[in-house]
């Protein structure tokens, strides 16, 4: 039987840890049936053979640069049935210059809102918010988030703009605090579904270091993104 394929592309900033935290999730993959190779570079994504032979792709690259051929090659890739996944910044604080990549995924981070300015001490901990995940009616029925009940976080809350052509499983909701500049709640999608052509994209935005993919909720959240965005024989 011939094994489905993992590519793993990380890379990025240093401060979400991408290759601890992928290295998480290599085992899972491999326990899953998948043949996993990892890359270092989003070069790789202008391959198209080798891209049109992958069927998962577990993305982990912050900020960063991608250029044309290669942004091209994996929005290509994704219309034609590849799977793409990835939490956090790895996925939606991504190449901020390209627009193909942003109409791919859905969404883009804007912010994660900070402590009160007293509070902070000048770490990444500032930014580190208590927060709860809900699960929305849809995300109750969908595989990736059935039967995960709503959940607390203290991490960074991701604020991301978004288009219409999401289904959101899960959200999160930005209080608002005397002294930030908005007068109202904000919700944002917190874990999120795009079809894509062919293929299916997975969202999940916690995931700012090892210890929040650590999280039960989290985790089961993250690898049951990854099989049900993995190219499958018959997609439903």
């Amino acid at each position: 039987m011939t094994r489905r394929r993992a590519l793993v592309v990380r890379g990025g900033w240093e401060g979400h840890e991408p290759v601890k935290a992928t290295e998480l999730f290599l085992p899972f993959l491999r326990d899953s049936g998948f043949a996993v190779r990892v890359e270092e570079s989003t070069e790789v994504y202008a391959d198209a053979a080798l891209m049109a032979g992958t069927d998962l792709v577990v993305q982990c690259v912050t900020m960063s640069q991608i250029t044309t051929a290669q942004v091209e090659g994996l929005s290509s890739a994704v219309a034609a049935g590849t799977g793409l996944t990835g939490w956090h910044g790895g996925i939606v604080d991504s190449f901020r210059a390209s627009a193909e990549y942003l109409h791919l995924v859905g969404g883009q981070f804007a912010a994660h809102p900070g402590k009160e300015p007293c509070a902070r001490r000048g770490g990444a901990a500032d930014n580190f918010l208590p927060h709860t995940v809900r699960v929305t009616e849809a995300g109750r029925e969908h595989p990736v988030t059935a039967g995960i009940g709503d959940f607390e976080l203290e991490t960074e809350q991701y604020w991301v703009l978004h288009d219409d052509l999401i289904e959101v499983l899960a959200t999160t909701t930005h209080p608002a605090r005397p002294w930030q500049p908005w007068q109202e709640p904000v919700t944002s999608p917190a874990v999120w579904t795009r079809r894509w052509g062919a293929g299916r994209v997975v969202v999940t935005t916690p995931g700012h270091d090892v210890g929040v993919l650590e999280n039960r909720q989290v985790r089961t959240i993250v690898e049951r993104g990854m099989l049900w965005a993995a190219r499958t024989a018959s997609v439903s």
